[in-house]
């Protein structure tokens, strides 16, 4: 049964910091000499194509390189490597957040509404970042290890976060009435279409399209201005601007 509180559901990567965790987990192996240079290069590449805009899908080909190469990464490094590089991560990234999200955020949390996120970085640097905004549960990818090494086997809501998000409510006993979504990403919509309040927040294109079809609210955020858009029969139109 459910306890009359209300939830909200966040994506972390992209949504609430400004990059996605993992991309940075990466990178910092790398810079802490954890991993050789030459075995990111195919990352690195994949890269520079997206930061050309070569394609309209390179952001997916570089993300598709980095997953394809991330779990061998992770089987060459230990768990103390790990968690050493997750902390660097965290000390840097932690602040460098969207102001739309943090502030709603924050409000949300001084509301008492119950907060969720779920993410498909590693558990070791999102629970870093869960616990530093207040988040009151989170799902994030679990990577197993024995003896302080990777195995390779690993679980990541990234493709089922409207189930996980389900058991997530259930857990606290909390209905979906007034219930709040943000994500950025095409992995979202399955999320955001169980939520009643979906916020669509700086949208990868198919997500854009996606909640146009809907009639879902959509915020921008760039430099210093946040807009929001809202469908008003039938077309959207910017309801909200604030300067930062």
């Amino acid at each position: 049964m459910a306890t009359g509180k209300k939830f909200a559901v966040f994506d972390i990567d992209g949504t609430l910091i400004r990059w996605q965790l993992y991309h940075a987990i990466a990178d910092k192996l790398v810079g802490l000499g954890f991993i050789a240079p030459v075995k990111f290069q195919g990352i690195r590449d994949a890269r520079m194509v997206w930061k050309r805009r070569e394609s309209s899908e390179s952001f997916k080909q570089y993300e598709l390189e980095l997953v394809k190469l991330y779990t061998n990464i992770l089987m060459e490094i230990t768990v103390k490597q790990f968690e050493q590089t997750a902390q660097a991560v965290f000390d840097e990234y932690k602040d460098q957040v969207y102001t739309y999200t943090r502030d709603l955020l924050k409000q949300l949390k001084k509301d008492g509404i119950i907060l969720f996120a779920i993410s498909g970085s590693q558990a070791g640097i999102v629970s870093k970042m869960a616990d530093y905004y207040g988040f009151d549960d989170f799902v994030a990818r679990e990577d197993e290890y024995i003896d302080s090494r990777f195995t390779g086997k690993s679980t990541t809501p990234i493709f089922k976060k409207d189930a996980v998000l389900r058991d997530l409510a259930k857990k606290y006993k909390v209905g979906f009435k007034e219930s709040i979504g943000v994500g950025d990403s095409a992995s979202d919509i399955k999320m955001l279409n169980l939520v009643e309040n979906p916020i669509a927040f700086n949208p990868e294109k198919e997500l854009f399209d996606y909640a146009q079809s809907k009639g879902w609210k959509i915020a921008l955020e760039r430099k210093n201005v946040r807009y929001e858009l809202e469908q008003v029969n039938g077309k959207y139109q910017l309801v909200k601007t604030n300067g930062r």
